[in-house]
């Protein structure tokens, strides 16, 4: 099968879209999650685009309207990958380390004396049940 040079751009174009969206989705996460403002800016930065490329197929410039709304999908898939990042805060993935138990003293922080909470509890809810009585 031949494709002719006019529409062989169009194949290549498509494929290259398709690989965008699926390495998007498939490959691994970014390290570090990108600011929630930076998210913002890329998906509006791809619906300008996407308003740029229909105004281009309004006006007949389909070639220009192909590549701006490829431009769109292309920064699309780019959002949706920085999206997948992980924050530091959340529970490790993979091959990172998992630490099972916090250090037993960590900087000189006195542990809390569960015993005396639940014995002042008890007290203030038997001064506080008496007082209701």
């Amino acid at each position: 099968m031949v494709v002719p040079p006019s529409d062989a751009w169009k194949v290549v174009l498509a494929i290259t879209l398709a690989s965008a969206i699926v390495v998007s989705a498939c490959a691994e996460a970014p390290r570090r999650a990108i600011p929630k403002a930076e998210l913002r800016r890329l998906v509006a930065a791809a619906i300008i685009l996407y308003a740029v490329g229909g105004v281009a197929s309004l006006t007949h410039h389909h070639a220009l309207a192909g590549l701006v709304y490829a431009a769109g999908i292309v920064v699309c898939a780019l959002a949706a990958w920085l999206s997948r990042g992980t924050d530091s805060e959340g529970p490790p993935r993979g091959n990172e380390p998992e630490d099972e138990q916090p250090p037993p003293d960590p900087d000189g922080v006195p542990e809390f004396d569960w015993a005396q909470f639940e014995r002042a509890f008890r007290l203030y809810s038997d001064r506080e049940s008496a007082r209701v009585s």
